[in-house]
């Protein structure tokens, strides 16, 4: 230590902040981030996903039959929620290893605001266009099949419990799931990006915990969340776990031809039961003991043959499909990858549009022409909507820079 040191009272400290400074790089880069080049895959299945659910959440209709929901323990919400972890530790673990926890924490929760402010704007949407249609349509029936009756009895208390997540109709139940695992984010990621396997063992416990005991958060009017988020949220982890390393670390899985055997048997086996559920003749075909583990098909806590389900898709596709696949930039593939790029917009249209299509259906024909007719153009809107979001981002963007040019 100099005499300049010792003389100079701030020394010290700029030393100290200096030392903090390095010893907070050297913990952050224990977790590094995927390179900066847009998989175009994820916004591919993340708009495979948005699809699936509208087509999904048509009741009593055909469409289910072009969902992976009908062929496997896994479906579209699955896939969702792993892709959104992935994406959202992508985006603002890099944010808060380039410009501190501050920065990426307030933009992340940033982006909670703008998915409940989104889900509430549906929220009601959704709830008046159930509820007029019901009552000057004379369909009735529609206020309990969406869930939509206590508006009726107890409007205020209603809304009021829909402002807090609690009360939720039919169908509206994915966005309140992703925006409890956003809110939580910030802290999970800023302890993932120093031990990243730490905390995937921790939310694996979690996972364990809340299927054994039975946590899981209330519903109104009764009840509890149909997505248990302390269940769903290992799916979400595991995405982030990916992004910080994981899948890196994990890239041998792809050489091993045993495995990918294995996975295959296992999504053959998965499609056997979940036919035998769908099909009543396919069940006396399926052992007693073997039918109940698997049947139902327990989604509200993310059963742990869902997990392995996806887990087995995840890494066929990755292994037949690499980053720099060329069929990623055919024409027929754009309009997925469009809706996978404005998710949050084509999700919300695809949720209301379900119900746009099954009461269409329920008025008018129900056969299957008419199914195919009404699923068709709900797809048609979402991939509009979705090109629209495209071009306005892209003028607010030009004239951003021309002003800023100016």
């Amino acid at each position: 230590m100099t005499d300049e040191t010792i003389h100079d009272p701030g020394r010290p400290l700029q030393i100290a902040l200096l030392l903090r400074r390095r010893l907070w790089e050297t913990i952050t880069i224990r977790s590094v981030l995927v390179k900066s080049r847009r998989d175009v895959r994820l916004d591919l299945f993340r708009g495979l996903a948005n699809w699936l659910i509208f087509l999904g959440h048509i009741p009593d209709s055909a469409l289910a039959w072009f969902t992976t929901r009908n062929y496997g323990f896994s479906d579209g919400a699955d896939l969702f929620v792993l892709i959104s972890g992935y994406t959202a530790t992508f985006v603002f673990g890099s944010m808060m290893m380039e410009r501190g926890f501050v920065i990426g924490a307030t933009r992340l929760l940033r982006r909670v605001w703008q998915l409940y402010v989104a889900h509430l704007l549906l929220f009601l949407v959704y709830l008046t266009s159930v509820h007029y249609v019901a009552h000057n349509f004379d369909e009735l029936h529609l206020m309990d099949q969406f869930n939509v009756a206590p508006l009726m009895n107890f409007p205020v208390e209603t809304l009021s419990q829909g402002l807090v997540l609690k009360f939720k109709p039919l169908n509206l139940d994915v966005l309140p799931l992703y925006i409890v695992l956003m809110a939580a984010f910030p802290i999970v990621l800023w302890f993932m990006l120093r031990w990243r396997n730490a905390v995937m063992t921790g939310s694996l416990g979690l996972y364990l915990a809340a299927r054994h005991y039975g946590f899981n958060l209330p519903s109104y009017p009764a009840g509890l969340w149909y997505f248990n988020p302390f269940a769903w949220q290992l799916l979400f982890v595991f995405g982030a776990w990916l992004a910080l390393g994981g899948a890196a670390a994990s890239r041998w899985l792809l050489s091993s031809r045993t495995l990918l055997v294995l996975c295959g048997g296992f999504l053959l086996f998965a499609l056997a039961m979940t036919l035998a559920e769908r099909i009543p003749g396919l069940r006396d075909y399926i052992p007693g003991g073997l039918a109940a583990i698997f049947i139902p098909n327990d989604k509200t806590n993310l059963g742990p043959y869902r997990i392995i389900h996806l887990a087995s898709l995840v890494l066929i596709v990755v292994s037949l499909i690499p980053i720099d696949w060329p069929g990623l930039k055919s024409p027929l593939l754009q309009p997925l990858i469009r809706c996978g790029q404005q998710s949050l917009s084509v999700f919300c249209v695809g949720l209301f549009l379900s119900f746009v299509a099954h009461f269409v259906l329920e008025s008018g024909s129900e056969g299957l022409w008419a199914q195919l007719l009404v699923g068709a153009a709900g797809l048609w809107i979402m991939t509009i909507v979705a090109y629209y979001r495209t071009w306005s981002k892209d003028v607010d963007r030009s004239r951003s820079v021309a002003e800023a040019g100016g």
